[in-house]
């Protein structure tokens, strides 16, 4: 059955639904001891994860998402020809992908928070909700879930939450920028750019290319998606140091920090608002996506080709790879405690993001945009230069401002970000949780 119509009761809410704000989320992710619990965990997770269908639960804008590891499936005994049917970068997972990924030096596995990147990490859960009230009564269904299951062992915990500002540690304005997918009821943030083809974020329908993605059996496939799941460690004193010691003053500041990111931290982005900050530009989700590159900016004057906005998401402009290949659905949300503002000097806190992105193409999606945009610059003709908020830098290349007459040089970038872990997850739909708690040996 090939049918191009969204099968948004069998998709789960987390693959296509933006968030509220503010709100609250949790990650919790479990170790499958015993097999036949594994599947008792799945039988009652198809009952707990939220469908993409209809209203939102009774809570409100809260639901619960059920995504499972390469090793979560091993565990639960699919069928090794079943499992030879997911994509190669998955049947690794992420640690196995470290290097690819710009996962180097402090970033790289063995220094990730146990027992991330490990064996035992096969089902994570995540709930979303308005409020922590609310959050803590989701964790409670989901809790119904795993709730007298020995052989079911929670390893993990990641409470983190969406500020009412949207702002992560940094300082900028998150979430502003998603794509709209065909069939789905969702429309995307940026009216120029035409809805993608399910297929791009939803396997078992056909993508931009034409082809469709179905891991086998086709009830285990069908409906499910990628998910990248990280938490992403931020250096927010080095970061205001490092825009400190090369402005020349507090506007200056301003004006670095939005080079850098490509938009201004109230969200406006540098393309419709060059000069200054517009705080109601950067709060209006109809105008602050409404812009290209290609036409209005070629060389970077205004939106530096080695932004981080630009090389997430280069739109229009003219670089290799066809941009609508590379497209994700992108979640953050902020853990840890605010650095004051003000303080130059690190606390020593815990403080970052937890991210998931959402694909149906592991290589092409999520890889392809972490190896050849982020962390390299031969796409857009700037050599091997790094994204200068994400990228794996090691304090060796500087970050050009182009402008005229004299472009501005920074001195080379230090890492702002470093990656604590993270795994590859495979999102399955309804009937696919059901189908896995009916497995038999």
């Amino acid at each position: 059955m090939s049918g191009h119509a969204l099968e948004l009761a069998d998709i789960q809410r987390g693959v296509l639904s933006a968030r509220p704000t503010p709100y609250a989320a949790t990650y919790l992710v479990f170790r499958i001891d015993d097999r036949a619990h594994g599947r008792q965990l799945m039988r009652r997770a198809s009952a707990v994860a939220t469908s993409a269908a209809g209203s939102p639960s009774p809570l409100g804008e809260t639901w619960v998402s059920v995504a499972v590891t390469y090793h979560g499936l091993e565990a639960l005994g699919v069928p090794h020809e079943s499992l030879g049917t997911f994509a190669w970068e998955f049947r690794q997972g992420m640690a196995a992908r470290a290097k690819a990924l710009g996962d180097v030096g402090e970033s790289r596995p063995e220094n990730w928070e146990a027992p991330l990147g490990t064996a035992d990490v096969h089902v994570v859960f995540a709930a979303v909700a308005p409020d922590a009230e609310k959050l803590e009564a989701a964790v409670d269904q989901a809790r119904t879930a795993y709730h007298g299951l020995p052989g079911i062992t929670a390893i993990w915990r990641q409470d983190c939450y969406a500020l009412p500002t949207e702002t992560e540690h940094f300082g900028y304005r998150d979430g502003v920028s998603h794509p709209a997918v065909e069939g789905s009821g969702t429309a995307g943030s940026n009216q120029l750019e035409k809805p993608l083809k399910a297929g791009e974020f939803v396997l078992g329908y056909p993508d931009e290319l034409g082809g469709v993605q179905t891991p086998q059996p086709e009830v285990l496939g069908r409906n499910g998606s990628y998910a990248v799941f990280r938490k992403l460690h931020q250096r927010v004193a080095a970061f205001r140091r490092y825009l400190k010691d090369n402005a020349t003053n507090r506007e200056d500041e301003e004006l670095l920090a939005a080079k850098i990111m490509g938009r201004w931290r109230s969200g406006a982005p540098l393309a419709l608002s060059p000069q200054h900050d517009d705080t109601a530009l950067g709060a209006d989700p109809d105008r602050r996506n409404a812009f290209l590159y290609e036409r209005d900016d070629p060389a970077g004057f205004t939106t530096p080709g080695g932004c981080h906005i630009r090389r997430a998401n280069p739109r229009d402009a003219s670089v290799a790879g066809e941009v609508r290949l590379h497209r994700m659905i992108r979640r953050g949300a902020v853990y840890g405690p605010p650095l004051a503002d003000g303080v130059l000097d690190d606390d020593r806190a815990d403080r970052g993001l937890v991210f998931a992105f959402i694909g149906a193409h592991l290589g092409r999606q999520f890889e392809f945009v972490q190896s050849e945009w982020l962390n390299d610059g031969v796409f857009f003709g700037s050599g091997s230069t790094k994204d200068p908020i994400a990228g794996a830098n090691e304090g060796r290349t500087d970050f050009i401002i182009p402008r005229r007459p004299v472009r501005r040089r920074l001195p080379p970038l230090p890492r702002f970000v470093v990656t604590r872990g993270g795994e590859y997850c495979f999102l399955p739909g309804l009937r696919a949780l059901r189908w896995l708690g009916d497995l038999q040996d």
